[in-house]
């Protein structure tokens, strides 16, 4: 978390500052462990400064700012990471500040509770180096069943771990792969190379609906409250959210199954072992 749906928000919500010119990349203070820039700050910013934002693009979990230079700022959320427009949650945890000078917005910030999310500056060569397709898969709002099956079939794996590989579909983490598996009717122990086809086109679809769904509502945000937009608000999507986090409740699709909660590559897992048997369900996704 941030997932894709999250960083897509986040990506959205800052698009008014394409056009505008970066003035100045600064740390600001901060007596928590320091986010991992690359290059060292008065590089980066060297780099950057007077450098207009052609346009803000993501690549999975992701965001870049696209320079008209061909080199981008590509910031990466992970656990906790925010990317906004407006006041952060607080200042205890404000990691990074762009200056901009522009119609809408003067400036961009970085938040990040814990302190894992990363700040990086590539050139053209750099970007596909460390994001092209050798590194990282196909977008998942991009990727179509055949691309998906012929990425995972032949993994022993289970799917819902597959899942989570961003070397083979970038954006998907932990929560949506959960609620995906859910509305294809997939055990998500089922390994990749039992899957049939109709089972692989039930996981690309289900992809689309529940990524494009939580777009819609501007991403999850979970119990502990971090995850917030570009504008400093909730997200909705965690209001429907049909298995993660609902250990021992019922379901909503069978009604008389029982969400439960094993753990898969050291990740809890949410699923209904009444609508995701391993035999597989003929379940419809409409």
């Amino acid at each position: 978390m941030p997932e894709l749906p999250e960083v897509e928000t986040m990506r959205r919500g800052v698009a008014g500052i394409c056009g505008h010119r970066i003035l100045s990349v600064r740390r600001t203070p901060c007596e928590l462990r320091p986010i991992a820039v690359s290059p060292r700050m008065d590089a980066l910013n060297r780099r950057v400064q007077g450098r207009t934002i052609q346009s803000i693009g993501r690549r999975g979990k992701r965001i870049l700012l696209e320079l008209d230079d061909q080199a981008a700022i590509v910031i990466e959320p992970r656990m906790t990471g925010l990317v906004l427009v407006a006041d952060p949650p607080n200042q205890t945890h404000l990691r990074i500040q762009i200056e901009l000078e522009g119609p809408l917005h003067d400036q961009l910030l970085f938040w990040d509770r814990r302190g894992l999310g990363t700040f990086r500056w590539y050139d053209a060569a750099g970007l596909k180096s460390h994001l092209g397709t050798d590194r990282l898969g196909i977008d998942a709002l991009s990727i179509t069943w055949e691309q998906l099956r012929e990425k995972l079939q032949t993994s022993q794996r289970a799917i819902k771990v597959a899942l989570l590989d961003q070397k083979a579909v970038a954006g998907i983490g932990n929560l949506y792969a959960a609620e995906i598996l859910h509305l294809a009717g997939i055990d998500p122990r089922t390994k990749c190379l039992n899957l049939t086809k109709k089972q692989w086109q039930r996981i690309d679809s289900a992809i689309r609906q529940v990524l494009e769904k939580a777009i819609q509502y501007e991403g999850s945000t979970l119990a502990d409250g971090t995850y917030r937009n570009a504008l400093n608000h909730e997200g909705g999507y965690q209001n429907h959210h049909q298995v993660y986090d609902r250990e021992n409740h019922p379901c909503f699709r069978c009604t008389d199954g029982s969400i439960r909660r094993i753990v898969q590559a050291q990740r809890a897992t949410f699923f209904c072992p009444k609508c995701q048997q391993k035999r597989g369900l003929h379940v419809t996704i409409g």
